[in-house]
């Protein structure tokens, strides 16, 4: 009796990383949660591009770093102007040669307790150019980077947040960038396949910064009170951010919510 055929194994197609180390640019890398992810990046070995509109920040996310870690590379950029944009890539690209890892991280909440009514056409269209426009225009430029790269691909991390799924009182432009953020993600996340690059957003809830400090004594609710809210350590964003730069380009963590466990989001808080 003849013994079945072995079924053939799927081939795997699996593409080596480029050897060397890993190169990623992080924006708004001068505070908050890009420092955090731009040092965690640096200790893990990588070579960092930080990003950010204040020169003297960025050379203090530099220090911090340790000896042992990878190279920091501080240049000065203004998300929201292409001529900015565009001089940042060129510059990664004569520095390292390729980008491996974008964390499209630069944003702003714009005025706070503001109403919708009296929020200045300024602020808005600044929020806009800043968390929006600013996301695109570095998009664009690391899509370009790596399709054109040898070994081709690397990844897009987009920073959303929780009002990507639900809005705080007073917050429409915020809100309103954060939406559209996700529709960016999933679009890019499609247009990306054909070139191996995996784009991916992590919305973030209630990390410890400068940013968050005024909810520890008290922040606006949607029932009108006001009320403290808890935090977490913003080295936990970090390693989640290092854990979905790090995966293997045929595998893509879409979408991550890191948030304070007992932060008012799930139900009624």
């Amino acid at each position: 009796m003849n013994a079945e055929p072995t079924p053939a194994r799927e081939t795997s197609r699996v593409t080596p990383p480029p050897t060397g180390p890993r190169t990623a640019v992080v924006t708004g890398a001068g505070s908050g949660i890009g420092r955090a992810v731009a040092l965690e990046l640096l200790a893990a070995g990588w070579s960092v591009a930080l990003a950010g509109r204040r020169p003297e920040t960025l050379e203090e996310t530099a220090a911090l770093a340790s000896a042992t870690a990878g190279a920091a590379f501080p240049v000065r950029t203004d998300v929201a102007r292409p001529e900015d944009v565009a001089a940042l890539f060129a510059a990664v690209r004569e520095r390292f040669g390729r980008v491996d890892l974008l964390f499209n991280n630069a944003g702003t909440f714009g005025p706070g307790g503001v109403a919708v009514e009296d929020l200045p056409y300024e602020a808005w269209r600044h929020v806009v150019d800043t968390n929006l426009n600013g996301a695109f225009l570095c998009a664009q430029a690391a899509f370009r980077q790596m399709k054109e790269q040898a070994p081709q691909g690397g990844r897009i991390i987009n920073n959303g947040s929780i009002s990507a799924h639900t809005p705080r009182p007073n917050s429409v432009a915020y809100t309103a960038t954060k939406h559209a953020l996700t529709g960016l993600t999933k679009s890019l996340s499609l247009d990306g396949r054909p070139y191996r690059i995996a784009v991916g957003q992590i919305d973030i809830g209630n990390a410890a910064t400068d940013m968050t400090e005024r909810m520890q004594s008290g922040i606006l609710q949607a029932n009108g009170e006001l009320a403290s809210e808890p935090v977490m350590d913003v080295a936990d964003v970090a390693r989640t951010v290092r854990h979905m730069a790090e995966l293997p380009l045929e595998a893509n963590v879409q979408f991550a919510t890191v948030l304070a466990t007992n932060m008012p989001y799930v139900g009624r808080g």
